[in-house]
């Protein structure tokens, strides 16, 4: 056990450093100290977490926490955590386990990347936080 979690451990840290390599706006959610190495949650600004997920097929991850994986509110225990609802809407939970590959890692990595990048591309509210405009300032209509 001791070794597998040392093992763990270490794709855990090599996901988490391969992702924010690469991209800005990740948040890791929970305590990198107190955690079970195989379970990561990250949040992903500006990026729905179900659009990730459906680009995700090759990668075990899921929205939200395993106890409310049937259901689109956020999970309550990033809630429960101090996420604000609009980045618990952006989470997505990676699992390493035991028999994970440091290849399978790198490719999660390149996949994750990729697609949150192709989401961002298409988000008017990345584009917005890009020219520098506040988007907790605005004052949204209903119609």
């Amino acid at each position: 056990m001791e070794h597998d979690e040392k093992r763990i451990s270490a794709l855990q840290q090599r996901l988490l450093n391969g992702i924010r390599d690469k991209l800005d706006g990740v948040v890791v959610n929970g305590s990198m100290e107190r955690r079970y190495v195989g379970n990561l949650n990250l949040s992903f600004a500006y990026v729905e977490g179900e659009s990730l997920l459906m680009g995700l097929k090759e990668v075990a991850v899921s929205s939200g926490s395993a106890c409310t994986s049937a259901s689109l509110e956020p999970s309550y225990v990033l809630r429960a955590l101090g996420v604000e609802e609009d980045m618990a809407h952006t989470s997505i939970r990676f699992g390493i386990g035991r028999f994970t590959a440091e290849e399978e890692i790198d490719r999660a990595v390149q996949l994750a990347v990729q697609q949150v990048e192709k989401l961002r591309d298409m988000s008017p509210l990345y584009e917005m936080m890009k020219e520098g405009i506040n988007i907790k300032d605005i004052k949204w209509d209903q119609h």
